[in-house]
């Protein structure tokens, strides 16, 4: 009879049911989760930062002239911030319990980087208008690639924002909204950083 006890078991739903019922309520996801953003980031960061020897290593080459910056670009710079802000603020609302404010903060912090997408998509407007093509001048190549690399990587973290809202919608459990905010919060904060180091790279020249 333990034979068959044995032979007939199913490990994989005994191990989930250990899971569901371990102190923290699933905060290994959360901590699988959390590991695997941190090594995504670290990955992302080394793309950026080949980007940006490369930037430099052209720009003491021949046929390089200085970027015309785009007017926007300040302004974008100043609503990502914003973004950055608010979604850390859902953060801190998330930990001490008001769900429901975090909820609107969470929101926010997304339509900020919506708004800041769109001004990047002006600012490449505004450079094609002034005949700031990529087969130019490099350095107006790099850009389009650089802010255009930067711009698929907020596309990646508001699709798990996105997500999140609808989980919102659905009615899914705090813990769960909360480690949403928690893992967007990580990543909004990073390519706020990255693209600080951009902007800084592009004033440079």
């Amino acid at each position: 009879m333990s034979f068959f006890k044995t032979v007939t078991s199913k490990p994989w739903l005994d191990d989930e049911a250990a899971f569901d019922a371990a102190p923290g309520g699933g905060a290994g996801t959360l901590k699988t989760k959390r590991v695997g953003l941190f090594i995504f980031i670290g990955v992302a960061t080394a793309l950026f930062a080949l980007f940006g020897v490369a930037y430099y290593m052209r720009m003491m080459m021949g046929g390089w002239h200085m970027l015309i910056e785009p007017t926007i670009l300040g302004a974008n710079t100043v609503v990502l911030i914003v973004g950055s802000v608010l979604m850390q603020w859902a953060s801190n609302l998330s930990t001490r319990g008001n769900m429901r404010r975090a909820k609107q903060a969470f929101f926010a912090g997304g339509f900020a980087v919506l708004l800041f997408l769109g001004g990047q998509y002006m600012a490449w407007q505004e450079l094609i208008a002034l005949g700031c093509y990529a087969d130019v001048n490099p350095a107006n190549a790099f850009f389009y690639v650089i802010t255009g690399l930067h711009g698929l990587h907020l596309l990646g973290g508001l699709f798990v924002w996105a997500r999140a809202l609808l989980r919102t919608v659905d009615g899914a459990d705090d813990a769960a909204i909360s480690a949403s905010i928690e893992l967007c919060d990580y990543y909004w904060h990073f390519m706020l950083l990255v693209w600080l180091a951009i902007f800084g790279l592009l004033l440079s020249t």
